[in-house]
């Protein structure tokens, strides 16, 4: 779950395990409590999700891909440009539509997780799902 998050965000294999391990540190560093697993899910997602947008900022700032990372992953052109679409989303809207599509969350649990509405889930949703109808009418 972490993982995958981590490599949608950071589209990058090594990126991806390193966020996921810093994750993991910080939570034996932090040893929160927490009522159920579903909270402590919420935390380490949102974690994660922090350390891969610090790791961005980085990357940002050294903007460079190398040949290995572009090829890592065998993806068929469908899969692509419907990656390429999400990715170019803003970031709150791709990580509503991440948790929802790819994580399989409830729209409740969203909220939670990202301490938002459920109404404010399901607007970003639908923002989401236009920004992607646009971009799909404009590769036709």
């Amino acid at each position: 779950m972490l993982y995958r998050l981590s490599v949608s965000m950071l589209r990058n294999k090594q990126d991806a395990e390193d966020s996921v391990q810093d994750t993991f540190m910080r939570y034996l560093d932090k040893k929160p409590k927490f009522n159920d697993e579903e909270h402590e899910k919420a935390w380490l997602l949102r974690v994660c999700t922090n350390i891969c947008k610090n790791k961005l900022r980085t990357i940002k700032r050294h903007e460079y891909v190398s040949m290995e990372d572009f090829v890592a992953y065998e993806f068929t052109y469908k899969d692509f440009t419907i990656f390429d679409a999400v990715s170019k989303l803003p970031e709150k809207y791709k990580t509503v539509v991440l948790l929802y599509y790819v994580e399989e969350y409830k729209v409740d649990e969203i909220a939670k997780i990202l301490d938002i509405s459920s109404s404010a889930v399901k607007k970003r949703l639908q923002r989401a799902r236009e920004m992607l109808k646009v971009y799909e009418d404009d590769c036709n």
